[in-house]
């Protein structure tokens, strides 16, 4: 299985015509990934290398099925992306772009929180996410990620979410979906919701959850697996070096005083039992180690099918 999204997923992406869209788009598709439509009311009618491109996301719901929506317009033009696509009735918006006003994020997080419960934000500011041998929505590198599971990943940082995979891959360890949240003060999807959905799936045996300086999901995070987890997980808590006060790559990786440091994250998690890696490559030789003593051993590699 898989959390959020799987082979059957349909994806419009607004922002179809933009370089980054076009590039990102076909990518997606190329890997298999059902991208079914683009939108861009200017140039409606036309296609993007045989994906039609239509004037809204409604069009797209209502005459190809799409239920997720991935979005790379500019930073001033997101919130009113999100507003539509959720109007339109789709299941997950997947927000990549960087640099969104955080009153915009809080707005319209909060509309989708009230009238849109239905609706999964993922974003902003994320590289997206890829269920192996299924499908690939946004940015991330298929290539790296080996399929069949047993391992879920949720990362904060978009880098970072691909060294995990690459970790995973290199010790011939699949994974079933891997999540990244983005590192925005007001993400759509958090850690909690990760991890809960990860508990639930029965194919999902272990976690690797990558956070970061700043903020406090990752102590929420770190009471949500004392309390209702009985899944390993294996973290690394990004910035450890980084100094007090100063934002460390995204807005939301600032320390405010004594709150938000990776070394408070870190106890928190290793009091619930959670094992804390020093560095990406170690987190990989941990969940190696996991993978290695789960009661069934690792279950065989599922390859995606020849093209």
């Amino acid at each position: 299985m898989s959390i959020f999204v799987h082979k059957g997923t349909k994806v419009v992406v607004q922002g179809l015509t933009g370089s980054q869209g076009r590039f990102h788009g076909l990518r997606n598709r190329a890997y298999g990934t059902q991208v079914v439509a683009g939108t861009n009311p200017k140039k409606a009618g036309t296609d993007v290398e045989g994906i039609p491109v239509l004037g809204t996301v409604k069009e797209a719901v209502a005459d190809y099925g799409a239920d997720t929506s991935l979005i790379f317009v500019p930073p001033p033009g997101v919130k009113g992306a999100v507003l539509e696509a959720a109007e339109a009735g789709v299941r997950l918006i997947v927000v990549i772009t960087e640099g969104v006003p955080a009153q915009d994020e809080a707005e319209f997080y909060n509309r989708l929180v009230r009238d849109y419960p239905n609706t999964r934000l993922l974003g902003p500011n994320c590289p997206g996410l890829i269920t192996p041998g299924e499908c690939n929505i946004g940015i991330t590198p298929g290539e790296i990620a080996t399929p069949g599971g047993p391992v879920g990943i949720v990362s904060r940082s978009g880098t970072l979410t691909y060294q995990a995979l690459y970790e995973l891959s290199q010790k011939g360890i699949g994974v079933t979906t891997c999540v990244g949240i983005g590192g925005d003060p007001v993400p759509g999807t958090n850690f909690v919701d990760c991890l809960a959905a990860f508990q639930f799936d029965p194919d999902t045996k272990a976690v690797i959850m990558i956070g970061e300086i700043g903020g406090a999901e990752e102590e929420r995070a770190a009471e949500f697996i004392g309390d209702k987890m009985d899944k390993p997980v294996v973290s690394y808590i990004a910035g450890q070096t980084a100094p007090p006060g100063k934002k460390m790559g995204h807005a939301g990786a600032i320390i405010s005083g004594s709150a938000g440091t990776a070394d408070a994250k870190m106890k928190a998690l290793q009091a619930v039992g959670v094992q804390v890696a020093a560095n990406p490559t170690e987190a990989g030789e941990l969940m190696a180690m996991v993978v290695a003593s789960l009661p069934d051993g690792p279950p065989p590699i599922k390859l995606p099918p020849l093209p």
